[in-house]
């Protein structure tokens, strides 16, 4: 049986290698199915932490990535990333918020139908993946986020996407969108009105 130590450097071993972020099972399946693996992460990340490279968990799996505020040492070697069309970025963001999402449900909250190409370039960037398909006649596919997109965003899980109160904050949220949340705020204050008339 390996003592502790010797648990520890193979756990950074495998990780070091891997070309892609593990989960626990795939780790202890290396490691011949070693047992506290997930205790071990825990104290790599701990021993990490405040280093030039860190062990970060994005969903289930973990991985060794470049400390934040050292990243911009590694720009000038990066290759710049193509960026992606509104519809891209909408299309996205609502599987992200939504998901699993089907193509019809897509096209129904942004109003507009999508091409074909879009949903492409985003499983090809790795950031969604069919995730079935919807019980209802004509079983259309879904769409749901994937590892790598909670990685290239840096988020641990869903949950951390950003409210609409922090894409506020951001200004990230388009003029248009804000202008229609207004008027329905008004809306309802009318209704609001009109029913305290009626009451009177």
């Amino acid at each position: 049986m390996k003592r502790a130590d010797d648990l520890t450097r193979a756990v950074e071993a495998v990780l070091f290698a891997a070309t892609e972020p593990m989960t626990v099972d795939a780790i202890r399946a290396h490691l011949g199915n070693a047992d506290n693996v997930r205790g071990v992460l825990e104290e790599i990340q701990a021993d990490f932490a405040g280093r030039g490279i860190e062990l970060v968990k994005r969903g289930d799996r973990w991985h060794f990535q470049t400390a934040g505020d050292m990243a911009h040492l590694l720009r000038r070697d990066r290759e710049e990333p193509r960026k992606l069309s509104r519809a891209g970025i909408e299309t996205l963001a609502i599987i992200a918020y939504h998901e699993p999402a089907t193509r019809a449900e897509i096209e129904a909250i942004r109003g507009v139908q999508i091409s074909k190409g879009t949903l492409d370039v985003l499983m090809e960037a790795g950031w969604i993946r069919p995730a079935g398909r919807r019980e209802v006649p004509g079983r259309p596919l879904l769409y749901a986020t994937t590892p790598e997109f909670l990685a290239h965003f840096g988020l641990a899980s869903r949950r951390d996407l950003p409210g609409i109160d922090d894409l506020k904050a951001a200004g990230l949220l388009d003029p248009v969108d804000l202008a229609l949340e207004h008027a329905g705020e008004h809306d309802d204050e009318n209704t609001e009105v009109e029913n305290a008339d009626e009451e009177a």
